[in-house]
């Protein structure tokens, strides 16, 4: 661990490696039904072997070509001359040597942006002592990137073109440059918060870690009303003029309308009857407000203890925001009383041994806690880099970041990939938090 502190300290290491940048021409093919992979690699004058090798998933056990899939399909020739590079010098395949990483972002304590990022860099410098222990060298290049500041100087670092993986930026006024550069030098970018990125959709080797507002929106209305079918969804007008939540219940009112589910919409100052007649007792109820704020939360939880005293037996759940995350220490009762199931894009279950053994190591080697956020940045740049840096040692450049690649256990952030038509990938991974009435906290992956 003394040599974790003294990577950050020094802040960039070079290495010795001679760099081989290995293009291989690649094209894409739609699955049609009924095709298979013998009859797709003859169509294109390639072997099987050329197919799943430009497609890692087709390694996994059970693996079957599905209609509508995107895959790789590499050109005979251009294959040929890949395998001979690499058998020919070995530094050009990342799977057999030390992992070029770079690191782009605001690392300075001039502001919160700053210091969150630190953080972040901090939990992957974490990562990469943890990935030695099991065989995983990395090189490690960081580069200091405020919000006022110029990427061309960084970029002319003849480190940075080496890198075979980007962390950063933290501002979307960076992101056309960083992308053009990785793609020019054959290395993948992960952007890692959620910032305007429209090269998502033209740069293959593109990472985007957090969804955008609104396919957040989407996606969780959506999940919503698959998940809670047989739920008798109540949504609860809660008067707040400056909410924006209205967007997810008119979202979510959309689905039940497609799927032809009937729901009730009350307000949160009706009258005990007309609020009560919101609620059914022969199946259970799903209560959405449409409001994440903190005093309509509590208002709503004392008119539901009302429903509940009145109407023994019945059964209520709610649906919640990532917001009442902040909530969740001193409304915990509530929510386990009212079976709250919070959608969120990470989970940091401050109980875990695997998280606290994480907060202590972070304590002993940079002498200060994690800062008390949501995320945990520290635990997010832990997750990000073993989930990229594996991939990439097993995987090489080819890494998509799919579901299933390899055993994945994230400390605080799930992380599942799929790509944005020919364009690069996208985060997709969700969660239910669902607080159950038992007093146990369980994260539902969906």
């Amino acid at each position: 661990m003394k040599s974790l502190l003294r990577y950050f300290l020094i802040f960039v290491l070079f290495a010795s490696y001679s760099y081989v940048s290995v293009a291989q021409s690649v094209r894409t093919h739609k699955v049609a039904k009924k095709e298979t992979m013998y009859g797709i690699s003859k169509m294109y004058g390639i072997t099987v072997e050329q197919l799943v090798q430009a497609n890692p998933g087709m390694e996994e056990p059970g693996y079957k070509l599905k209609k509508g899939s995107i895959i790789n399909i590499p050109s005979a020739d251009g294959q040929k001359v890949a395998t001979l590079a690499v058998q020919q010098n070995p530094d050009a395949d990342v799977r057999l040597r030390a992992i070029r990483v770079g690191v782009m972002l605001p690392l300075h304590q001039v502001n919160n942006d700053g210091r969150r990022m630190v953080e972040y860099y901090r939990g992957l410098l974490m990562a990469c002592d943890s990935l030695k222990k099991e065989g995983i060298s990395v090189d490690i290049h960081a580069w200091n990137l405020p919000e006022n500041g110029d990427v061309k100087p960084i970029l002319a670092d003849p480190a940075a073109a080496r890198c075979d993986i980007i962390f950063g930026p933290l501002y979307s006024r960076f992101v056309s440059q960083l992308s053009e550069f990785t793609e020019k030098h054959h290395s993948l970018l992960v952007i890692p918060f959620s910032i305007h990125a429209p090269e998502l959709y033209t740069n293959r080797g593109l990472f985007q870690v957090y969804q955008s507002p609104n396919d957040q929106t989407e996606s969780t209305a959506r999940r919503c009303a698959q998940f809670f079918k047989g739920y008798h969804p109540v949504i609860i007008d809660c008067g707040d003029t400056t909410s924006t939540k209205g967007s997810f219940t008119s979202t979510y009112r959309r689905q039940l309308e497609i799927a032809d589910v009937p729901y009730s919409i009350t307000n949160l100052k009706s009258s005990d009857a007309n609020f009560a007649k919101a609620f059914v007792k022969d199946q259970p109820n799903l209560v959405i407000l449409n409001t994440a704020r903190s005093r309509e939360l509590l208002a709503a939880f004392g008119r539901l203890g009302e429903i509940k005293i009145n109407n023994p037996g019945i059964q209520i759940s709610m649906f919640g925001y990532t917001e009442w995350m902040m909530y969740a220490h001193y409304q915990q009762d509530n929510f386990h009383k009212y079976n709250v199931y919070i959608p969120a894009p990470f989970y940091t279950n401050l109980q875990s041994p695997l998280v606290q053994r994480q907060q202590s190591l972070y304590r002993q080697n940079f002498r200060e806690d994690m800062m008390s956020a949501l995320p945990r940045f520290a635990l997010t740049g832990f997750d990000h880099a073993l989930f990229f840096l594996r991939g990439l040692h097993k995987y090489g450049m080819t890494f998509d970041g799919a579901a299933g690649r390899f055993g994945y256990q994230p400390l605080q952030t799930p992380l599942k990939f799929e790509r944005m038509g020919n364009g690069g990938l996208q985060n997709r991974a969700f969660m239910f938090v669902h607080y159950k009435d038992d007093r146990t906290i369980e994260t539902v992956n969906y």
